[in-house]
């Protein structure tokens, strides 16, 4: 069994490079049209507990948790990875991510963004956490990705190890840089109780790995938690893509979960040697088998923007 979130709003008629006769870049130059641009997105996920059938409500897998906003201006979501170890204190880490993920979504509808400023999104949803009356204890990664309708380009801001991939042509063309303190100890927002700070990790929103890129018809986004890169290699994420046919979002969703449920597979195969594994060992581990977390996949298609 698996959750799966949908969002197909948009009327796709983005075309997948060599699934149609149609040249996308047909009197449009290198595949980008005059009108605005959007992205259908579908997203599943596991949390890492689902084996003992907990699963919660809402856009959150496990201590994951995510979101897709769309403005008349831009296309936004995000991905968050509460940190676990706050489970040992008490704190429950889907709250901190949860809410972090919902008050970017709120930020977005509202209009409260520029869209070429990603970390502005993740700057005021933090400070709006740390203004709170009863302060919501806990830590989290982050991941933001912004369309910019009319320029076409694609704005990121990521925070640890949750991340993105743009793939044209079957290959990567992009991809966020993963940021660690050191060995499974990402960067992180965080908000401790007074007598641990100082003592708990937390970065700004403006360590934040900031990109912006020109964007096609047809390039496929992944956004992710690190659930998901810690089990499955690129390859094996390239071999996943080929299999969406169109860029409907029904396909789109199929194939997300496709993703999700071979990362959630390996994640539990003692036998893999998972990138996770394979960074443990170049770090003087000793250590094989998947790396049972919480997986978030959101699959993005570039299409031509319909209100």
């Amino acid at each position: 069994m698996f959750s799966v979130l949908s969002y197909g709003r948009l009327v796709a008629r983005a075309v997948l490079g060599g699934l149609s006769q149609t040249d996308p870049r047909a009197g449009g130059g290198s595949g980008s049209g005059g009108g605005d641009y959007g992205l259908v997105t579908a997203g599943c996920g596991f949390g890492k507990d689902f084996r003992k059938g907990l699963l919660k409500k809402g856009a959150c897998y496990g201590d994951d948790a995510c979101f897709v906003a769309r403005h008349r201006s831009a296309d936004v979501l995000g991905v968050a990875d509460g940190v676990g170890g706050w489970r040992d204190y008490g704190v429950d880490p889907s709250q901190f991510s949860g809410t972090l993920m919902r008050t970017c979504e709120r930020l977005v509808k509202e209009g409260r963004f520029v869209p070429s400023n990603p970390i502005g999104i993740l700057t005021t949803s933090y400070c709006e956490l740390l203004q709170n009356k009863v302060p919501l204890l806990g830590s989290s990664t982050a991941c933001i990705v912004v369309l910019d309708r009319t320029s076409h380009r694609l704005h990121t801001a990521n925070l640890g190890d949750s991340g993105f991939l743009v793939v044209r042509g079957g290959e990567v063309v992009h991809r966020s840089d993963e940021q660690q303190h050191y060995f499974n100890t990402p960067f992180q927002l965080s908000i401790a109780p007074p007598e641990a700070e100082g003592v708990v990790l937390s970065d700004s929103p403006d360590a934040a790995d900031s990109t912006s890129f020109d964007v096609q018809l047809g390039d496929i986004i992944l956004t992710a938690t690190d659930g998901l890169f810690d089990n499955m290699p690129d390859y094996m994420i390239l071999q996943e893509l080929k299999k969406l046919k169109n860029s409907n979002y029904e396909s789109i969703q199929q194939t997300a979960r496709s993703i999700a449920e071979q990362a959630h597979e390996l994640a539990y195969d003692p036998n893999y040697m998972s990138p996770f594994a394979q960074f443990a060992c170049d770090n003087g581990l000793n250590v094989r088998g998947g790396k049972p977390d919480d997986i978030t996949v959101l699959l993005s298609i570039v299409a031509e923007y319909t209100d």
